[in-house]
C-alpha cells in the first residue's frame, strides 16, 4: 500500500485538466471528440469516442459512475486524447437513460450488480465499439464509483482479450459471493480516499489481502483527507491534491501496460 507526497509538475497535466481546475470551479466543456450510437443485443446505448491525433499509445475504455455516461466522463475521455491514448466512455444504461433522482441511480446501479453477467457483456461491447471504431486493440479500463466496481469486475474475469491494466478511482472495492482473484490478475490501480464515508479503510484491507494472496499486481494509493468521489470536478467533494496525484498514478499504470512497444 502506497501513499504519495511528491508534487506533480505542471507539464504533465494536460490542457484540458489545467482549464478543468479553476479557483472559482469548472469552465464550462467543449468535447472534442463524438457521440458514437451503438446495439448490443437490440438495445441501442450511445459512447462517447475521443481518439489520439497521430499515433495512438492505446485505448482507454471508461466506465461512468452511477449518473450514467455524462460530462464528466466525457472530459476525462479528451484529457487521454490529449496524452496520446484513444479514449471510449462506454455506456451501461441504455441511451438517453441518465437518471437525476437518487432512486432511479440506486435502480440502475443493482440491476447490473444484480447481473454480473449482462454487467460484463455491456463492458465488453463497448470496449469492441472502441475497437470497431478505430480505437487501439490493446487497452486498459478505468472507471469512477460504481464505475471501478465495474472495472474490478472485469479485472476478476478473464473474458477481456487484450486488456492490459484496470484503474478503479474511488469505488466500490468488495468481491462478490462466489467470486475470487485469478491467480497472476493486474496491474491493477485502486485510488481510494482516505476519508471516503462509503468505502471504508478495513474494505480496502480486506481488498489489499485479497489482491496479495492471489499474487496479482496491484497498487493501492490512499489520500488523505479526499472524501468519496474526490476527483469530479466541480463538486463538493473535489479535492484537487488528490485527484492530480491519483491521475499521474493513473498515468503511470498506462505506461507499464501499454508501453510504447505494444
Amino acid at each position: 500500500m502506497m501513499i504519495r507526497h511528491s508534487p506533480i509538475p505542471a507539464a504533465l497535466l494536460p490542457a484540458t485538466m489545467a482549464l478543468a481546475m479553476t479557483a472559482g470551479g469548472v469552465q464550462a466543456f467543449e468535447p472534442s471528440g463524438e457521440e458514437i450510437p451503438y446495439r448490443v443485443d437490440g438495445e441501442a446505448f450511445a459512447g462517447y469516442l475521443s481518439l489520439a491525433e497521430g499515433q495512438s499509445r492505446g485505448s482507454v475504455l471508461i466506465i461512468h459512475d452511477w449518473d450514467g455516461l455524462d460530462d464528466y466522463e466525457r472530459r476525462r475521455a479528451d484529457m487521454l486524447a490529449e496524452l496520446g491514448y484513444d479514449a471510449f466512455a462506454v455506456d451501461l444504461y441504455g441511451q438517453g437513460n441518465r437518471p437525476a433522482e437518487i432512486e432511479a441511480k440506486k435502480a440502475e446501479t443493482a440491476r447490473l450488480y444484480e447481473d454480473r453477467e449482462r454487467m460484463r457483456t455491456l463492458t465488453l461491447a463497448g470496449l469492441a465499439e472502441a475497437r470497431a471504431q478505430g480505437a487501439a486493440n490493446d487497452a486498459v479500463i478505468m472507471g469512477y464509483c460504481f464505475g471501478g466496481a465495474v472495472v474490478l469486475e472485469m479485472a476478476r474475469s478473464s473474458e477481456a482479450e487484450d486488456v492490459h491494466g484496470f484503474a478503479s478511482f474511488h469505488g466500490g472495492l468488495s468481491t462478490p459471493e462466489g467470486q475470487s482473484w485469478p491467480e497472476g490478475a493486474g496491474p491493477i490501480l485502486i485510488a481510494h480516499g482516505g476519508a471516503d464515508a462509503m468505502i471504508s479503510l478495513e474494505d480496502v484491507a480486506t481488498l489489499g489481502n485479497e489482491l496479495e494472496s492471489a499474487g496479482a499486481t496491484y497498487q493501492i494509493e490512499i489520500y488523505s483527507g479526499a472524501p468519496h468521489a474526490f476527483t469530479v470536478f466541480g463538486s463538493d467533494a473535489y479535492r484537487q491534491r488528490a485527484d492530480e496525484r491519483s491521475w499521474r498514478a493513473f498515468q503511470e499504470l498506462l505506461a507499464q501496460a501499454l508501453p510504447p512497444s505494444s
